[in-house]
């Protein structure tokens, strides 16, 4: 049995058990979602078609996950005058399985999941206990420093060494170069000189 929906302004040819990526979904993952715009229910050579859509049928799927689809780089650029622009975009998409396709409308209520419960309850015991078990990792070596410290006295400690100063005293070994005299200016710059004075 196969079924075209129409959702996000798109149309989907669905049959029971397909995982379908269509535009994000105000639905929270793992629960359910109807499909009331039903274009066409399909079954063998029997084949229903709306006007435009079925009144009766329905299409129900399970959210499996929400998520952003591939980067789609915009490139804007107009020759010669020095105008570029680029945006990227990732659009937003839910992922839904089929679960039923029903022509007359009759959906079955979905069944209570013991085994979801049970994770999450499993999950939240593990969460706790994880959270407890890096506290107390971090008391632990935060007292062992502090013990060691506490045992080393102060005068065992080495002094700080100073290199400033060991190069200073090289420093201090080295001839200074003497300055040389200042070059001497030329004749005709001299009496330039001293003609504008006058």
């Amino acid at each position: 049995m196969y079924a075209v929906i129409e959702t996000g302004g798109k149309q989907y040819r669905v049959s029971q058990g397909d995982v379908i990526r269509v535009e994000k979904l105000k639905v929270e993952t793992g629960n359910r979602m109807e499909f009331d715009k039903v274009l066409v229910v399909g079954s063998g050579s029997s084949v229903q078609v709306g006007a435009p859509y079925l009144d009766a049928a329905k299409v129900v799927g399970s959210v499996v996950e929400h998520g952003k689809g591939e980067k789609v780089i915009i490139f804007k650029y107009k020759a010669k005058k020095d105008y570029r622009k680029k945006r990227g975009h990732r659009q937003p998409y839910t992922m839904v399985q089929i679960d039923v396709i029903s022509a007359d409308g009759s959906v079955p209520k979905a069944p209570v999941k013991k085994e979801a419960a049970v994770k999450e309850v499993s999950e939240s015991a593990d969460v706790a206990k994880q959270a407890d078990e890096p506290a107390a990792v971090a008391k632990k070596p935060a007292a062992k420093k502090a013990t060691a410290k506490a045992d080393t006295p102060d005068a065992e400690k080495k002094p700080a060494r100073k290199p400033a100063a060991k190069k200073a005293e090289a420093d201090a070994d080295k001839p200074v170069a003497e300055k040389k005299p200042r070059a001497k200016k030329s004749v005709a710059k001299e009496e330039t000189v001293e003609k504008t004075e006058e």
